[in-house]
């Protein structure tokens, strides 16, 4: 498992620099050639045929224009949006606040029907009380200096939280054990978030396992960053500075195949409620 799940941005990278290799040999002309009809340095038409550098859209409008081949603009735009949305910096999905991401997102969630969590440092966002939430989301405003508009993401989320009661979803949740002891907000707030936790497990759309703190990791898979899986199509990642949507064939198998070794380490029943009951008594 890479470090930084970056494969399936720098596919479409490189399938886009091929697109416009292919048009630059079709029109043939040479790469210094077109670097005179676009006004660029021969470097800079090398580092975007290359996928060294992302070309910007007006890029893409003049390598057309270089190549005769306009009516690619359009097909070329799009894809090179696509490869851009796929590793976004948290600073630029939150530079209007926390809310909008929190919105944009609801589409998503309601139309998946599977949805896989392994989660390795907060409590998954499905299953957050308001006042954890609004602890968490307290402190990354402050961490990654973005808008304060902490109380209107809390309710988009709790509004996008709904698909766990409403429509035909079905959850696989899997909680590293020092996920319960992370304090987020004070003991009152971790108290009701790991009560809230208890209450879920329950509920027939929903499979909570705890992962041990002390399980043999050895043979099976070590901890990794907090990712969802969306109807095994579609994989967010959630790095420090980014996240990162993995759509690939290949790596989605990858974190597949990871979700279930972890599932192979977690209890579940009685086991995981006596995980999550030490966790409260720890608070007092």
């Amino acid at each position: 498992m890479p470090p930084f799940p970056m494969s399936s941005v720098q596919e479409a990278r490189a399938a886009l620099a091929e697109r416009l290799r292919e048009l630059r040999l079709d029109a043939g002309i040479t790469g210094k050639e077109l670097a005179a009809r676009c006004g660029w340095s021969v470097a800079k038409s090398s580092r975007i045929e290359n996928a060294h550098t992302a070309p910007s859209d007006a890029d893409i409008h003049a390598w057309c224009a270089a190549c005769g081949a306009d009516g690619q603009v359009a097909d070329l735009v799009a894809a090179n949006r696509q490869a851009d949305s796929m590793y976004v910096q948290w600073r630029r999905l939150q530079r209007t606040g926390m809310r909008h991401l929190q919105e944009a997102s609801t589409p998503l969630y309601e139309r998946t029907r599977l949805f896989r969590v392994y989660a390795s440092h907060v409590v998954p966002g499905f299953l957050q009380t308001p006042g954890y939430a609004t602890a968490l989301m307290g402190t990354i405003a402050a961490f990654r200096g973005t808008p304060d508009d902490v109380s209107e993401a809390v309710q988009a989320r709790m509004r996008r939280s709904s698909v766990v009661h409403e429509g035909d979803h079905r959850f696989a949740m899997l909680v590293e054990e020092n996920v319960l002891h992370h304090r987020v907000g004070d003991a009152e707030v971790m108290a009701g978030q790991l009560g809230a936790l208890l209450a879920s497990m329950p509920l027939p759309s929903m499979s909570v396992g705890i992962i041990p703190a002390e399980a043999p990791r050895e043979q099976v898979m070590w901890p990794l960053e907090q990712f969802t899986v969306f109807d095994d199509v579609r994989i967010h990642v959630e790095l420090l500075a980014a996240r990162v949507t993995v759509t690939a064939p290949g790596e989605l198998d990858i974190y597949l195949r990871a979700f279930a070794r972890l599932t192979e380490l977690a209890v579940y029943g009685q086991a995981a409620r006596t995980l999550i009951v030490k966790a409260i008594d720890g608070l007092i």
